[in-house]
C-alpha cells in the first residue's frame, strides 16, 4: 500500500484530501506544521508528499528545500492559493514535481497522484546504467553519480532524463515532453515549465547553459540530448 504525507494546516482541506486518498486505497498520514513535517518524512517515509505552502513553523518552500538538500527524493506535489508563474517556477526549481493551485478538485489532484506513481512503475524497469557525459544514471535506483558524488535529482528529473536516454540524438519538443512525462491530460503544467526544468537538468549535469554539451536546444522545435 502506498503511503501519501499530506502537510496542509487547513483541518478541512487535510481531511477532504486524506478522504479521497483513502477511499483510493492509499495510507495517509498528516500533519499541519512545516517544522514537524521534516522528521515525519524521515521516520515515515512516505511514498508521495502533498505540500502545502503556507504553513506555520517552516513555509512549503523551505521544507521542500531542506528535503532535497537531504537527498530525500520523494515525490512533492505542492498547493497554494497563488497561481503566478513566479511562484510555481520557485516551486518547482526547488525540487517538487507538480503544483496544484487553490482552490481544486480532490478528484483531480487524486489523478495527480496516480500519475506520479505510475509513471514511476513505468520507469522503474529500467535496470542498466546510463551515462550523460561524466554522470552515472541508474533509472531502477533513481541514483545519479559523478565522479563519486551523488547528484540529487528529484523523481521527476529522472523520469525527464530516461525520456532524453530513450530518446537520445532525437528533437523532443515541449509539448512530447510534456505529454509523455506529465501526462496528455494534464492542466497544471505549463509548457514554459519544462524551460525551468531543462534549466535544472543542465544545472546537476554540469552542463554550461551558455553553451551546453548534453541537452541542447533547437530553436523553435525543442531539445536534444547529443549523443555524447
Amino acid at each position: 500500500m502506498k503511503k501519501i504525507l499530506i502537510i496542509e494546516d487547513n483541518p478541512g482541506i487535510q481531511m477532504s484530501i486524506t478522504d479521497e486518498l483513502e477511499s483510493e486505497g492509499y495510507s495517509v498520514i498528516t500533519t499541519g506544521n512545516g517544522s514537524d513535517s521534516l522528521d515525519l518524512v524521515r521516520k515515515q517515509k512516505p511514498d508521495l508528499i502533498i505540500l502545502d505552502i503556507m504553513l506555520p513553523g517552516l513555509n512549503g518552500y523551505e521544507v521542500c528545500k531542506r528535503l532535497r538538500m537531504d537527498f530525500i527524493n520523494t515525490p512533492i506535489i505542492m498547493l497554494t492559493v497563488k497561481n503566478k508563474e513566479v511562484d510555481k517556477v520557485l516551486g518547482l526549481e526547488l525540487g517538487a514535481d507538480d503544483y496544484v493551485t487553490k482552490p481544486f478538485s480532490v478528484r483531480e489532484l487524486s489523478a495527480r497522484v496516480k500519475t506520479i506513481f505510475r509513471r514511476m512503475e513505468e520507469y522503474s524497469g529500467e535496470s542498466d546504467l546510463h551515462r550523460i557525459g561524466e554522470t552515472s544514471l541508474d533509472f531502477r535506483k533513481y541514483e545519479a553519480i559523478r565522479n563519486g558524488v551523488k547528484i540529487d535529482f528529484t523523481p521527476l528529473e529522472f523520469q525527464l532524463l530516461n525520456y532524453f536516454v530513450r530518446k537520445r540524438g532525437s528533437v523532443l519538443s515541449r509539448t512530447e515532453l510534456l505529454e509523455q512525462v506529465w501526462g496528455k491530460h494534464n492542466v497544471v503544467i505549463s509548457l514554459r515549465t519544462i524551460d525551468t526544468h531543462i534549466a535544472g537538468i543542465r544545472k546537476k549535469l554540469a552542463d554550461d547553459p551558455l553553451n551546453p554539451r548534453f541537452i541542447v536546444n533547437i530553436r523553435g522545435v525543442g531539445y536534444k540530448l547529443m549523443n555524447t
